[in-house]
């Protein structure tokens, strides 16, 4: 009978072992799981930040080109302005 209580208390902290192993897996996984998703999030927000960024400069690159083309047409007319000064003074 001791010999059959012994068993049954072996068997027993052996379930009582495997129940513990298999929390902190679980406990280990849930961590595991918890900071993969933390950095898919801080991936996801770097690569819109750098969509954004790349929205930016293409947005400044097609105003300085405006730009560009304002103050050739400027420098166009200037010239012409001085064109139409120059004949203004021969009369």
């Amino acid at each position: 009978a001791g010999r059959r209580q012994s068993k049954m208390a072996a068997a027993a902290g052996a379930a009582d072992a495997q129940a513990r192993f298999g929390h902190s897996v679980k406990g280990l996984l849930t961590e595991k799981v918890t900071s993969c998703g933390t950095d898919v999030i801080a991936l996801t927000k770097q690569v819109l930040k750098g969509s954004r960024s790349a929205e930016l400069l293409g947005q400044a690159a097609r105003n300085m080109v405006m730009q560009e083309d304002a103050i050739l047409h400027s420098e166009d007319s200037l010239r012409k302005m001085a064109i139409i000064t120059t004949h203004l003074q021969y009369q």
